[in-house]
């Protein structure tokens, strides 16, 4: 089944409480509270939802934010972008281009070479080892 045609239900039905809160209700975990976020393991970061390939550990970098964080996605259309400004704060959403599972935001105050911080929720990841 295309992971667009599923039902609220089957999602909650697949997902944990806190990953369904965060990919399909656009939550965020409290920080520093995340599987990943002080992970240091090698591998390919994926939707939970639909396993599409998202963030290369090579690109995850220390932010001090709490989130995963990384400088750029695995590819160009492994995600989407949108405005997300229900606070006055100005962001852009990140959503997995596959599934449109929401992932968390990008700011323009990250490192070298791109200046991109990709504040990832862990709820929202899956790590593949290498």
């Amino acid at each position: 089944m295309d992971n667009h045609e599923k039902t609220e239900d089957e999602w909650r039905e697949e997902l944990t409480p806190e990953q369904y809160e965060v990919c399909r209700e656009c939550g965020t975990e409290p920080a520093f509270t995340g599987e990943y976020w002080d992970c240091h393991d090698i591998g390919v970061y994926r939707c939970v939802c639909c396993g599409q390939p998202l963030f290369d550990s090579e690109t995850k970098y220390e932010s001090g934010t709490g989130w995963p964080s990384f400088w750029q996605p695995i590819s160009e259309d492994a995600v989407e972008y949108r405005e997300d400004d229900p606070t006055g704060m100005d962001r852009i959403e990140v959503c997995c281009a596959s599934c449109d599972a929401h992932l968390g935001h990008v700011f323009e105050d990250g490192p070298d070479p791109t200046g991109l911080r990709y504040c990832i929720n862990s709820a929202s990841l899956a790590l593949d080892r290498k």
